[in-house]
């Protein structure tokens, strides 16, 4: 694994989005690569104090309606 690789997808290592074997192979490039590590501590660091910070509220019903409809949405460019 490069390092560019892992750093587009090191927030789906963070929120335990992948599969044990893409695990597997993230963990061992930490183990191998100080700066990917670092800056995978950073993002850990980063996400415990947003979780810290917003753990207690919770988000607006419109906003999340919003969230979710962009994820069911398919937006096509025709090169308008």
């Amino acid at each position: 694994m490069d390092c560019s690789n892992f750093m587009e997808h090191v927030f789906e290592y963070l929120d335990g989005e992948m599969t044990e074997s893409d695990c597997a192979t993230f963990a061992r490039h930490l183990r191998e690569c100080p700066p990917c590590l670092d800056e995978y501590q950073r993002d850990q660091a980063l996400k415990a104090r947003i979780r810290r910070s917003c753990g207690c509220e919770e988000a607006p019903v419109q906003l999340r309606t919003q969230i979710i409809a962009s994820f069911t949405s398919i937006t096509i460019d025709y090169g308008r």
